[in-house]
């Protein structure tokens, strides 16, 4: 797993309000027209055409009912969505995708670590030390919720290596100091091998007010998609 972290100032992730994963795959396709099982307990691969005369051909096949609506508990919910995401990467259904696990202005409470105030008003502490330390609850609460999703990618075996190696993964915030609602720095992670285009295990500072967008435009040359520029973007993240 190659994991390249981009900050741009040294100053504590605690700050980040919101989680957000772009994502992109890179890896050639590895099987014709098959779909890959959606279970560990299922067949390995099946073709789509052989799957619905098998189901046409057995009318007594139970269908599950479908389920009433999202999870009700959120670690379930987030937890459905990446395996969603896993799915679609391992079966070839899409190469893109961006997952917001957090909205704006969110009052979510966080039970699990024992944050009973909304997100919202925590991210705004006014630099009080307990609803520092809240916020920074949450933020770990959703990078190990993360961490899941790439120990699953990591583990699916995809080609010659796995969906961890033929991904790049950014995982970042849209603001630094919520408190202050300042966009500057962003810390960001950018994970995976990308094929084996990223250098990793690095921890990478650019100049200050570096565009987020060099960020974003060094992931579309990553993955092959020749642009210029993008927005505001002043150049590439070399190092990568």
């Amino acid at each position: 797993m190659r994991v390249p972290v981009l900050i741009r100032h040294r100053r504590s992730v605690r700050r980040q309000p919101r989680a957000v994963v772009i994502a992109c795959r890179l890896s050639k396709i590895m099987v014709t027209n098959t779909i890959k099982k959606n279970h560990q307990n299922g067949p390995g691969y099946k073709k789509e055409g052989d799957r619905r005369e098998r189901v046409d051909q057995n009318p007594d096949l139970e269908i599950p009912e479908a389920p009433p609506g999202i999870p009700f508990v959120y670690e379930d919910h987030a937890g459905l969505m990446f395996d969603l995401l896993a799915l679609a990467y391992e079966a070839d259904i899409t190469r893109v995708f961006t997952f917001m696990m957090a909205r704006e202005i969110s009052n979510r409470t966080y039970p699990q670590v024992n944050v009973s105030e909304g997100h919202h008003a925590v991210s705004h502490h006014a630099n009080r030390p307990e609803k520092i330390d809240m916020n920074a609850r949450i933020q770990r609460y959703h990078v190990g919720l993360f961490a899941k999703f790439l120990e699953k990618l990591d583990s699916t075996p995809d080609g010659d290596g796995s969906l961890l190696d033929h991904s790049i993964l950014l995982y970042g915030s849209n603001m630094s100091n919520s408190n202050a609602h300042d966009h500057y720095p962003l810390p960001n992670v950018l994970v995976g091998g990308g094929n084996g285009r990223l250098r990793g295990g690095q921890h990478i500072k650019e100049e200050d007010h570096t565009p987020m967008t060099n960020l974003i435009l060094t992931m579309l040359h990553k993955a092959d998609v020749s642009v210029e520029s993008l927005g505001d973007s002043t150049g590439t993240i070399a190092a990568l």
